[in-house]
């Protein structure tokens, strides 16, 4: 990730006067052009950008001699991965600069080469049936006749050739391709050294979005920045999207994605006076059913992604649809036919475009998206102008520069016919973004829970006191490092080591900051309760920031330093007082029986452990009704292989199902460690797998209808995957998954390709398997990945 700098003196000759000069730089890591101390332009050669002009025809009045630097990154366009993209980075990794140069540009011949290259694929591609791939070979073959290579007085009357067949125009009928310049940059995977890389041909480039990288420019490059804001006032480039970043679509919470739009509407708002119209997600690794309502909420209804064509089973049926979530809002939703966001504006391409679209006939309108856009490299010169020699050929479909604005507006005009996709938009492919990199998923939910207690204690605050200052700033910058921590790439786990690094730190000083801000809330809100002469005994202020009252076993301080229990009820959004120990009428007990085994009670429920751990039942006591099967383990811990195809981070395969060992070495039998009172609990130990440990306490509360597991593994696994299963004794064909601000309900059997492709899905605090009268739930605090086949409730850890 080092970058060097290069100091470049040029000396363009007098004889160049009235050429075209160029500045070549050919290296494999990126670099940047840099004049007059202002970024100008990216340099590539996988991007396809190696040269920097310098003028397009030399004048005299010009400046002949001068300085540029160069700014070259020990990276290529996809990072430093040794040997492979999604490989660590390669820490001997050297770069080459293998040409530097000033050169004359012959435009004309470029331009012959460019009429030369889209005949070719006429004739190649349009078919032997088709007599415009004949008219388009005989052209070609007429300009090789006429032009002279050594003769550039040749030249136009080739080109007049290739530009009669390129004027023969289309009927009303055919297909119009809306083509976007397109720049798709991951703000999470290594973003430091290449945030100003990608803004600077600013002309090439007319879709762009995130508001963090807004952001970025905004502080790191100001000259430029000032130059986006005056293209997008002139309407050559458009802010798109809508959100913080290009955030993972599945498991950031409710609240996570409304700041998402929030901050992301504000900053667009604020900085370029537009919101944005449409949510642009091209390459997140599925869509929540609850988004369109979302979507619908912050002032959105078109939605452009194209991530379902990396479906692994399935291929989606739409193009273009109606997409409606849990609550019945529907955005028009477009995926574009030619299944990329980085086109190069070949006739492949716009061939594939027009035979792919699955809503032929419904609509006639597609959105293609060209440049390099994965990796930030954007748009080209030559991308243009291929497309320029398409604009309305006889033989291939009508191709237009346009704007996200300009489809969707048509398309809506289009849309009486489209159908409607109900529900999630499930991508049959990485699936492990669920559960990598633990810690990640731990801190995401613990940081979402944070944010929100300080702001509903705040918000007391403030009511109570008017003298307390609400912490907007501290808390917007809080969010925003959280929204960072959400970006499709991180939160999913699928990141470089440095950007795990980075990602951790940020969600310590959530938590830093956070505390302080919680703690500065609570004085204001409680001053006089925390004063001790208020009260005549000693207490506990106990706070409750959900909106239910709760009753709970809480740990206190003690007189003498010790941690005590105590049994409270607090109201919603409130706080109650503890100071006298309450007897709950039933207090738990824990009884080790003849066998080993070991009994746990509350009078609610009554719960049957074996040495190794294992749930062997769970009875409600009012209902008298045992949840586990006869001969069946809850609390089952199972290790399977973990070794995908490619996409190591990224993807656990369905055949990993058919290498389940469940994990028998036991290490610490099932042990008492509280027997009575407020509390009951047990330990245990196991090996997992060749080297790892884990440590599991099973807590039973007084008053408290469910059982909690605290796990603790200690793990040094390779290409392991550790899931915990419960078989419960409920029949139902669906079970129910916690989404934002909702729920969700998938099979539980795989009766079709769309059900087992769902072998492996995504939940966030919960999910159920019930029938009528009864049902058994599986809470988690810091979980995403989840299964529910048959009767079995899987949690993957």
């Amino acid at each position: 990730w080092e970058t060097c700098w290069f100091k470049v003196e040029l000396s363009i000759p007098l004889a160049w006067a009235g050429r075209e000069v160029h500045f070549v730089w050919e290296s494999d890591g990126e670099g940047m052009v840099w004049r007059d101390a202002q970024p100008v332009q990216g340099l590539t050669k996988e991007g396809e950008k190696t040269s920097y002009i310098l003028t397009r025809s030399l004048k005299e009045s010009e400046p002949h001699s001068l300085t540029l630097y160069v700014e070259l990154a020990c990276n290529g366009l996809f990072g430093a991965g040794k040997g492979s993209m999604i490989a660590p980075p390669d820490p001997d990794r050297r770069v080459t600069l293998s040409k530097a140069e000033l050169v004359v540009f012959n435009r004309d011949v470029y331009e012959l080469l460019v009429d030369l290259e889209i005949l070719l694929d006429m004739a190649q591609l349009l078919g032997e049936e088709n007599q415009r791939s004949f008219q388009a070979l005989y052209t070609a073959n007429q300009m090789v006749n006429v032009c002279d290579v050594t003769d550039p007085s040749t030249f136009p009357s080739a080109r007049d050739l290739a530009a009669a067949i390129f004027s023969q125009r289309n009927g009303d009928s055919q297909h119009t391709i809306h083509a976007m310049g397109h720049c798709h940059i991951d703000s999470g995977r290594g973003v430091a050294e290449g945030r100003g890389r990608v803004w600077v041909e600013l002309g090439l480039i007319p879709v762009l979005l995130q508001a963090q990288q807004f952001e970025w420019v905004r502080s790191c490059y100001p000259g430029l920045y000032a130059r986006i804001q005056d293209f997008v006032a002139k309407g050559q480039f458009i802010p798109v999207g809508g959100t913080w970043v290009e955030m993972d679509g599945n498991l950031p919470s409710g609240e996570s994605m409304v700041r998402q739009f929030l901050q992301g509407q504000r900053f667009f708002q604020e900085q370029f006076g537009r919101m944005c119209s449409e949510f642009w997600l091209p390459d997140t690794f599925g869509y929540s059913a609850q988004l369109p309502q979302l979507m619908r909420g912050c002032g959105i209804q078109r939605f452009l992604t194209q991530k379902l064509s990396w479906n692994l089973v399935n291929s989606f049926p739409h193009h273009t649809f109606f997409w409606e979530g849990i609550d019945g809002s529907q955005v028009l939703t477009h995926f574009p036919p030619g299944d990329s966001y980085g086109m190069h504006g070949r006739v492949e391409e716009m061939l594939k475009t027009v035979k792919n679209n699955k809503d032929k006939g419904r609509v006639n309108h597609s959105a293609f998206l060209f440049g390099f856009g994965d990796g930030g490299g954007g748009p080209t010169q030559k991308m243009l102008d291929r497309m320029k020699r398409m604009s309305d050929t006889d033989g291939l479909p009508r191709v237009q520069t346009s704007t996200p604005d300009q489809l969707f507006s048509v398309l809506e005009k289009e849309s009486s016919q489209l159908c409607t996709w109900v529900g999630e938009l499930f991508l049959e492919l990485h699936n492990g973004t669920y559960t990598t990199q633990a810690q990640i998923k731990k801190g995401n939910r613990e940081c979402e829970r944070i944010l929100h207690d300080v702001e509903v204690l705040s918000t007391l605050a403030v009511a109570q006191d008017r003298e307390f200052q609400y912490p907007s700033s501290q808390l917007q910058q809080l969010w925003r490092l959280l929204l960072l921590n959400q970006f499709h790439d991180v939160l999913p786990g699928s990141c470089i080591q440095l950007v795990v690094e980075d990602a951790l730190q940020f969600y310590t000083e959530i938590r830093r900051a956070g505390a302080q801000l919680q703690e500065e809330a609570v004085q204001s809100l409680c001053r006089n309760l925390l004063q001790p002469q208020a009260r005549s005994t000693p207490s506990t202020l106990v706070l409750n920031t959900l909106s239910w009252e709760r009753t709970e076993v809480v740990s206190r301080p003690g007189p003498d330093g010790t941690e005590t229990l105590a049994l409270v009820t607090v109201p919603s959004m409130g706080y109650a007082l503890v100071q006298e120990p309450f007897v709950p009428p039933q207090p738990v007990a824990v009884r080790k029986q003849e066998d080993g085994s070991i009994t746990m009670e509350n009078g609610i429920i009554a719960v049957c452990l074996d040495t190794m751990g294992h749930l062997t039942s769970l009875q409600l006591l009012d209902s008298g009704r045992s949840s586990v099967p006869d001969g069946c383990y809850a609390n089952q811990f199972a290790l399977f292989d973990d070794v995908p195809l490619y996409w190591d981070a990224w993807d656990v395969m369905d055949y990993h199902l058919q290498t389940r060992k469940p994990v028998t070495t036991l290490l610490k039998p099932l042990e008492i460690t509280l027997a009575e009172g407020l509390r009951g609990s047990v330990r245990f130990s196991l090996q997992v797998g060749k080297s790892s440990t884990l440590t599991q306490e099973i807590i039973l509360d007084a008053a408290c209808p469910y059982l909690r597991f605290l796990t603790q593994v200690e793990w040094k696994e390779a290409h392991k995957f550790l899931k915990v299963e419960f078989p419960v004794r409920v029949r139902s064909t669906n079970a129910t998954y916690e989404i934002q601000f909702g729920h969700l309900q998938r099979p539980t059997h795989w009766n079709t390709s769309w059900d087992w492709a769902r072998f492996e899905v995504w939940a966030h605090k919960w999910l159920d398997l019930s029938e009528h009268g009864f049902g058994v739930a599986l809470l988690n605090d810091c979980k995403y990945g989840a299964s529910a086949h048959g009767n079995i409730l899987s949690l993957s850890l």
